[in-house]
């Protein structure tokens, strides 16, 4: 029976477990007196167990079995947390989640799990104490299994056991072990569907008692009845409830939520990319047309297309939790490692962003909480000389803008030193030397310089530079900004804008030369006439004032070494990514359109003022502007 094919859904059903491991315990380190987390503990060890047993990674199950048994014990003693009991069992989680991915990649025989299952069972004996004598089981006599075709066993799996496919395989393959197993139903193919729903049959013929067919059924783990030979088998409390003439339990809901891969919604975005691209052609024929019936038709498909668009769109969008719920642990462990006292509170979880995005947010995340705990937040006695609490505080917050999403990692530390920057940044030769100070704007831009950093000795978290460099980098890929607020003594804050999906966007198109542009719509404030509004300079560059607010101009025929005049009247298309603002002035505005993005890799020495490329309804290739790049 192979039982390859659930190795993904076990990958992703063991990292909920463990994730919500990871949780639990830092819940039961921040109130070790409450016993609350131990029982969510046990069941989560306890479900990835069963899983890992079902398919057979025996490294994982014995991992598993050990942090059980441990935890059982704390269950049943409603003992309080130790720091040295704490340390173990974030240990045994690691432990497992390592033995988890090296398990599903077929390289378990590279795991060395003998220390920490020591470990486990020497605290397990302590708790324990004295092993006390248990009564031996008395014999049970049962009829001899019916000859012929062999004994029926009905098998029913628990509502809500995961992998039910790859249980029921395990329940057959145990029952091999005690005879010949026929007349499956339904057939063994049908255990791979999305409706089976953990309920089957099977003849086995073998001269085992039905006593001891169950429970070796039962041994597979999550089987809710067992029926043998028609006598069925059920929890003792059900069948007392029978018995009273309590009403038959209600069968269970089916769940409303399958699992898909998300490589099947990958082909359906381009699938529908496809299809908004071929739309745009038809309303293009059929404005040239000016036939009615065309008309209707196009006006139709549009209207559908746009609904299967937004779902499709609506079914890639991911809770930003399931990224986010990986560095609580993260800021904790490095806290330990630096002597820092760190309190970290997440905010906006609920918050949704296209599953691509997602996917590239989780080390620009990483990169700015390892510098939060190293640079920003102080040692607990520099803090108490400058009157703060010794405890630091790191907040992770997501927020919806508009069409976007902001991210922001802020710290209530020590704050950037300007000064200490500009210096280094003077000798680098990165900045004017006569330059006197550094905005906001300046100091992220010198901080995101490859390489760039004030630490004096390299740890494995110090550099600034080095993690600026690597989110800006990621984020800009993405279409987003990422802006930063520093002062001394009070804090930094980084603000990371993304949009909320990047396969489909609604843009502005523009036209400079014979060529035609693509400016998402999401960083679009509004539009002005250039020569309306009265040009200044600011800070060596062109601006206009835009109700009391000085907007930096970028005529984008100039940047791009487009030949010839600009029309007499050209348009300001304004742009606003947080605080920051910029008109971008071109020859004329096209309209607006739905296109599909494209990523490309921009010839050597072209501008970083492009995102990607999309197909025009025409057919002609259009490039995208990078909004982060001219503002």
């Amino acid at each position: 029976m192979d039982l390859s094919q659930y190795a993904e859904l076990f990958l992703a059903e063991s990292r909920e477990h463990l994730s919500a491991c990871n949780q639990l315990l830092l819940e039961w380190e921040r109130t070790p007196a409450n016993p609350a987390p131990v029982g969510g503990l046990f069941r989560a060890v306890h479900t990835v167990k069963g899983m890992a047993a079902t398919m057979g990674y025996a490294r994982v199950t014995d991992i598993a079995h050990r942090t059980e048994n441990l935890l059982d014990l704390l269950r049943r003693g409603s003992r309080p947390a130790t720091d040295e009991l704490l340390q173990l069992l974030f240990r045994a989680r690691d432990a497992l989640e390592t033995a988890v991915e090296l398990s599903v990649v077929g390289r378990e025989d590279e795991l060395d799990v003998a220390e920490v299952v020591a470990d486990l069972e020497g605290a397990a004996a302590l708790l324990a104490g004295p092993a006390r004598p248990t009564p031996a089981a008395a014999p049970t006599v049962e009829p001899a299994a019916a000859s012929g075709g062999g004994r029926l066993v009905q098998v029913a799996l628990r509502a809500e056991a995961p992998l039910k496919g790859g249980r029921a395989l395990l329940v057959l393959k145990r029952a091999q072990g005690l005879g010949a197993v026929q007349g499956v139903t339904p057939p063994q193919a049908a255990f791979e569907s999305d409706d089976f729903d953990g309920r089957f049959s099977f003849r086995l013929d073998s001269p085992a008692a039905a006593a001891e067919i169950e429970r070796v059924v039962r041994g597979a783990g999550d089987v809710e009845h067992v029926s043998v030979g028609g006598e069925e088998r059920r929890a003792a409390a059900p069948r007392a409830a029978a018995a009273a003439g309590a009403p038959p339990e209600a069968t269970p809901e089916k769940s409303r939520h399958i699992r898909v891969d998300l490589r099947r919604l990958d082909e359906l975005m381009d699938l529908i990319g496809e299809l908004v691209t071929v739309r745009g052609r038809l309303n293009e024929l059929a404005a040239a047309r000016r036939d009615p019936a065309v008309d209707d038709v196009a006006i139709q498909i549009s209207r559908l297309s746009a609904d299967l668009q937004a779902g499709i769109i609506q079914a890639r969008m991911t809770p930003v939790w399931q990224v986010f719920d990986r560095f609580p642990r993260l800021v904790r462990d490095l806290a330990r490692e630096l002597d820092k006292q760190v309190a970290f509170r997440v905010e906006g979880k609920e918050i949704e962003l296209d599953r691509a995005i997602l996917d590239e947010l989780g080390d620009p995340l990483l990169h700015l909480l390892r510098n939060a705990v190293d640079h920003g937040i102080e040692t607990p006695a520099e803090r108490r000389r400058r009157g703060k609490q010794p405890e630091g505080e790191i907040v992770l917050a997501a927020v919806r803008e508009r069409a976007s999403v902001a991210i922001s990692v802020s710290d209530d530390g020590r704050g950037i030193d300007r000064v200490r920057i500009l210096e280094r940044a003077r000798r680098e030769g990165l900045v004017d030397p006569h330059a006197e100070t550094l905005s906001d704007d300046q100091l992220l831009r010198v901080l995101a310089r490859p390489g760039f950093s004030t630490a004096e000795a390299v740890t494995s978290v110090s550099g600034r530079g080095v993690g600026i460099d690597v989110a800006m980098t990621r984020i800009r890929a993405l279409g987003g900004s990422i802006d930063i607020r520093t002062e001394a003594g009070k804090g930094t804050s980084f603000v990371l804008r993304l949009p909320v999906t990047l396969a489909i966007v609604r843009a502005l198109i523009a036209g400079v030369g014979r060529e035609r542009y693509a400016l998402p719509l999401t960083y679009v404030a509004e539009t002005v006439e250039f020569g309306v509004q009265p040009t200044t300079i600011v800070e060596g560059r062109e601006a206009i004032v835009l109700r009391d607010r000085v907007v930096p101009l970028v005529h984008l025929r100039r940047m791009l070494g487009v030949s010839g005049d600009a029309p007499a009247r050209c348009p300001i298309i304004v742009l606003e990514m947080g605080e920051r603002t910029s008109g971008i002035v071109v020859d004329g505005m096209l309209g607006q359109q739905e296109i599909v993005v494209k990523g490309f890799d921009p010839p050597q020495g072209t501008l970083p003022v492009f995102s990607g490329a999309t197909i025009m309804g025409d057919g002609i290739p259009a490039l995208i502007l990078d909004a982060g790049g001219l503002v």
